[in-house]
């Protein structure tokens, strides 16, 4: 099922409970992601580490479930996030290409993924707005 991306700060957590809504918020997470789709994703995500860019996945993530990415406090602006449905299917829109592996894997550097033994896919660019916490949710196409 396409999935659309909500971005939202991780200070919703004041509004949620001045509305009396209570969410469990992801547990240290300094860049979190949480699956408010219908179906299970797997995440892959990458991030500038001492100048060149650094790819990482995957998680697992179920439906109404988060998971913490990046566990430090966020140094860069720009996080890209990879994320596919249970059948292999892009789920975000992405216009970055990086390396992913099939497994679990850290790669460095983007560029000659195919050459490298990896395969390319195209990252969505998340705007954290430099704070040094985010939450990304992926919420079903419509906003459901």
């Amino acid at each position: 099922m396409a999935s659309q991306v909500s971005l939202k700060n991780a200070c919703f957590a004041g509004l949620a409970l001045a509305t009396g809504t209570i969410f469990a918020a992801p547990a240290e997470a300094e860049f979190a992601v949480c699956n408010q789709s219908f179906d299970v994703i797997n995440v892959a995500i990458a991030q500038l580490v001492d100048g060149q860019f650094s790819t990482e996945g995957w998680w697992t993530i179920g439906t109404n479930q988060c998971a913490n990415v990046i566990k430090q406090e966020l140094t860069n602006r720009y996080i890209y996030v990879y994320a596919t449905d249970v059948f292999g299917q892009p789920i975000l829109d992405g216009s970055v290409s990086m390396c992913i592996g099939a497994k679990a894997f850290e790669i460095e550097g983007i560029e000659n993924c195919w050459e490298r033994g990896h395969r390319a896919a195209m990252f969505h660019e998340v705007d954290t707005q430099a704070t040094v916490r985010w939450t990304l949710f992926i919420t079903p196409r419509g906003g459901g």
